[in-house]
């Protein structure tokens, strides 16, 4: 694909400042992307943004007659007439977005009635308000999903993005839904396992990892459900190899980090003879403050916390000082969105780590 890979928040920004001008409003938009990259997501979000409605069409599970509609005869006219169907956008309703997913994984017959409505923005007698943008989305044959070539002359009418996971903005939005951290702890160690769909492929499993995947893994380790049926879960949802490094990985995050103890104790000496020394542990310790942050007085513990990671005794190096930078960033960020900045501004050890900061810097 001759298209420069964007990340899911690239593609979706884009699409934003697409929908404000008018004028490119009215080219349609193709998503490509693997399974679970989030495509049908960002559509969600733009319409938000703007408050238009959403008609989102799921072309794997409709008749080509349900977008083209049915015919009728009319006495009057002596004609047959077609009646557009319910779900697209009426003549009175000026603005918003069609959205017309699994568009490549179609029935053909239901492409040729699909690509009516991205090449005239008509199918029929139907004709599709001018304010509305058509965003569609799909798979090519490299993905592994079941699909079919887009020809040329459709291809020339729509703007295209190749939509490809990235790791920082993966993390971004796992910590904006409240994601288990022991997830986002094992994907900033493993980011290669973010999306597997090359390996998937090669080795011809049923299923793999993808981002999509990880949000239900997520709210597995979250639930309620026994160990035992975890594993299972986890296992039908990522592939048994997956499954297996993941969950050795937790037991490792789990023996070195215990972040209601550390909250709780002095800080010290007795903090340092709780900070994990691996680096799995390291991240976990991180992205578990991270989420026990929920007011001022656990904030400025973790901050307490955070500032003696170069305490860390550990037999092999670790990269302390990135991440504690990156844990001082995620917290910054989170009290912002929370609210308890006060927290931070207010915090000794914060104002210790950013004079330290501007004096490496050469600004202090």
């Amino acid at each position: 694909m001759n298209i420069p890979p964007v990340s899911i928040a690239t593609a979706k920004a884009a699409l934003i400042e697409q929908y404000a001008d008018p004028v490119l409003r009215r080219r349609a938009s193709m998503l490509w992307g693997t399974r679970g990259v989030g495509k049908s997501s960002i559509v969600c979000q733009v319409a938000e943004h703007f408050h238009v409605p959403l008609v989102d069409l799921r072309l794997t599970t409709i008749e080509p007659v349900d977008i083209r509609g049915a015919i009728y005869a009319d006495d009057v006219l002596a004609k047959t007439v077609w009646f557009p169907p319910e779900f697209l956008p009426p003549p009175d309703l000026q603005a918003g977005i069609l959205f017309l997913d699994e568009l490549t994984a179609a029935d053909q017959r239901l492409q040729i009635s699909a690509y009516s409505l991205i090449l005239d923005r008509r199918v029929g007698h139907y004709r599709l308000p001018d304010g509305w943008l058509v965003v569609a989305a799909g798979n090519a044959s490299f993905h592994g999903a079941v699909c079919h070539d887009m020809g040329t002359a459709l291809a020339d009418r729509m703007f295209h993005f190749n939509v490809q996971t990235v790791i920082d903005a993966f993390l971004k939005h796992a910590m904006a839904m409240g994601f288990a951290p022991e997830v986002m702890a094992y994907l900033k160690v493993r980011p290669d396992k973010l999306d597997d769909t090359h390996a998937q492929l090669a080795n011809d499993h049923l299923i793999g990892a993808s981002p999509r995947g990880w949000e239900d893994i997520s709210n597995i380790l979250k639930s309620d459900l026994s160990e035992t049926a975890k594993r299972v879960f986890v296992q039908g949802r990522i592939g048994s190899a997956n499954a297996a490094e993941f969950f050795g990985v937790l037991r490792e995050i789990q023996a070195a980090v215990d972040v209601m103890k550390l909250l709780a104790c002095r800080p010290g000496e007795d903090t340092v003879q709780l900070l994990p020394g691996s680096l799995d542990g390291l991240y976990g310790l991180i992205y578990g403050l991270l989420a026990a942050c929920t007011d001022e007085a656990i904030l400025a513990r973790a901050l307490e916390i955070i500032e003696q990671l170069p305490d860390i005794r550990s037999p092999t190096p670790l990269p302390i000082f990135e991440a504690q930078t990156l844990a001082m960033e995620l917290l910054m960020q989170k009290a912002l969105e929370s609210g308890l900045e006060v927290a931070i501004l207010d915090s000794p050890a914060y104002q210790r780590y950013a004079e330290r900061r501007r004096r490496e810097s050469g600004n202090g």
